[in-house]
C-alpha cells in the first residue's frame, strides 16, 4: 500500500523530518520524507495495509518540538522503487 502524506503546520525546523525517518524504520517502512517551498512536509510511504493507519497516526503525533494542524493523505499510483526509508532535499 501506497500513501502521500502531506503534514502542515509547525513541522520544518524542528527535527521532524529525522524524527520520521526513525519512526518509519522502526516500523519496517519504505518511502521518503522531505520539506517543501510551502512550509509543509511531504512523505510518501509504502508499506503492508496493516501498518498505514499506525504511519498516519504516527504522522499526526509529529516530533516533539512540532506542532501537526493536519496530515493531508491520499492514493499515490508512481512506480517510483521504495527502498529502506530516507530524507530528501527540499522541493
Amino acid at each position: 500500500m501506497r500513501r502521500r502524506l502531506i503534514v502542515t503546520g509547525r513541522v520544518q525546523g524542528v527535527n521532524y523530518r529525522d524524527w520520521f525517518v526513525a519512526r518509519m524504520r522502526a516500523l519496517g517502512v519504505s518511502g521518503w520524507v522531505r520539506n517543501r517551498a510551502d512550509g509543509s512536509v511531504e512523505a510518501l510511504v509504502e508499506c503492508p495495509e496493516h501498518l498505514i493507519e499506525a504511519v498516519i497516526a504516527t504522522a499526526r503525533q509529529g516530533s516533539p518540538p512540532s506542532r501537526v494542524d493536519e496530515v493531508a493523505v491520499s492514493v499515490d499510483a508512481s512506480d517510483e522503487p521504495l527502498e529502506g526509508f530516507h530524507r530528501r532535499s527540499t522541493a
